[in-house]
């Protein structure tokens, strides 16, 4: 898949802002539903970072019944972060943050978006190495983001519920190879590498034909900890249709995940990156009784996304980064380019205090956080 439109390289954040939202979307909307729609086309037709810093006793948030504060499952207690530890972390919970879009995972690349289980096992050892933690597109959507201090979050996300993201094996495990199985393989050698990632689905998800089948995979996905969410029900170009056939697309998808044990879904992926005339549409609506409400919508975009904390975020427009190699327009597009630039650029990277009821930033940064968050803001 070719990237999409012309950006600069991002200044630091106490300059002048990526661009203005306003302006991006613009761009998506015109140019990703071109060039994605070609990629996708391509796919129909052909046949280390360092130990984080640990917060000292004191630091830590009280214990309770049972020990430490609570945490969801799989994910580490938290601390109290206060100014002087955030300094020592440099955490800067207002960074960039990479969400990764991968397509089919395939031992023969047949289309530029596809990746073999080669490259994305690479790809996740390289982002352990560089102390990357995955959260779901849901937690990184709604700011519930549980990093380890010194850490950062990248989201792993998978469109189209292919095949070759994952299926049960004859033991009920996920089949070898898959992309769910690499993540596990990956999260066993590296222990902070959190097994979590994104499946936006459409109406037969990982190729499965019989509801049992669907409803299996879904619900193995979901009890271990992986987010299983809206493609739309039939992969639609949502900017092509009105505002009835939209809502029919997101809201018979919904119903499907609901029925297959996934829940109501709180994100979306926008097939072809392609925004529908009316955003609002994109983001809530109902038909036929069935109602969607979504936190986050996700682009198909070129560069990492805004922290949710800050106040020019877009819940309804979520950039995300192809995972692609160097070459061609990759060069300055797609995730080898963009983690390079990451690692090399670590003031615009976010990196987390460990405290999941603050939000540590440098004291620069003070006026980019959104006024809902600003409680939270614990500056140094």
């Amino acid at each position: 898949m070719g990237l999409h439109y012309p950006v600069r390289d991002f200044p630091e954040w106490h300059g002048s802002s990526v661009r203005s939202s306003a302006f991006l979307t613009r761009l998506i909307g015109i140019a990703n539903v071109a060039v994605v729609i070609l990629a996708v086309l391509g796919l129909v037709f052909l046949p280390s970072s360092a130990p984080a810093p640990q917060a000292p006793a004191a630091q830590r948030a009280t214990p309770g019944p049972g020990g430490e504060r609570t945490a969801q499952a799989g994910q580490p207690p938290g601390v109290v972060a206060t100014p002087e530890f955030a300094k020592q972390v440099k955490a800067n919970e207002l960074g960039l943050v990479p969400v990764l879009m991968y397509h089919r995972i395939v031992k023969k690349r047949r289309a530029a978006i596809d990746r073999t289980p080669a490259q994305l096992r690479r790809e996740l050892e390289k982002l352990a190495a560089q102390g990357y933690v995955p959260i779901s597109a849901k937690e990184f959507a709604t700011g519930d983001i549980r990093v380890p201090a010194g850490k950062s979050p990248v989201v792993l996300t998978f469109d189209d519920g292919h095949p070759s993201h994952f299926g049960l094996d004859a033991a009920g495990n996920p089949r070898p190879g898959t992309a769910v199985a690499i993540i596990l393989q990956v999260a066993a050698k590296y222990p902070g590498f959190r097994p979590v990632a994104t499946f936006w689905i459409n109406h037969t998800p990982f190729g499965l034909q019989t509801e049992r089948e669907q409803a299996a995979a879904v619900r193995w996905l979901v009890g271990n900890g992986f987010e299983v969410a809206n493609h739309t029900w039939s992969h639609a170009n949502l900017r092509t249709l009105p505002k009835k056939k939209v809502r029919r697309q997101l809201a018979k998808a919904e119903k499907l995940l609901r029925e297959l044990g996934a829940g109501p879904a709180r994100t979306m992926a926008l097939p072809y990156g392609s925004m529908p005339r009316s955003k609002k549409t994109a983001r809530s609506g109902a038909w036929k009784g069935t109602g969607y409400d979504f936190a986050g919508v996700f682009l198909a975009g070129a560069e990492p996304s805004r922290s949710p904390y800050a106040k020019d975020f877009d819940r309804g427009a979520i950039q995300r980064i192809q995972s692609n190699g160097n070459k061609g327009e990759c060069r300055r597009w797609c995730s080898q380019h963009w983690l390079k630039w990451l690692h090399r650029h670590p003031r615009e990277r976010y990196i987390a205090d460990g405290d999941p009821d603050r939000i540590s930033i440098p004291s620069r940064l003070r006026v980019k956080i959104a006024a809902k968050r600003r409680p939270m803001v614990n500056a140094y």
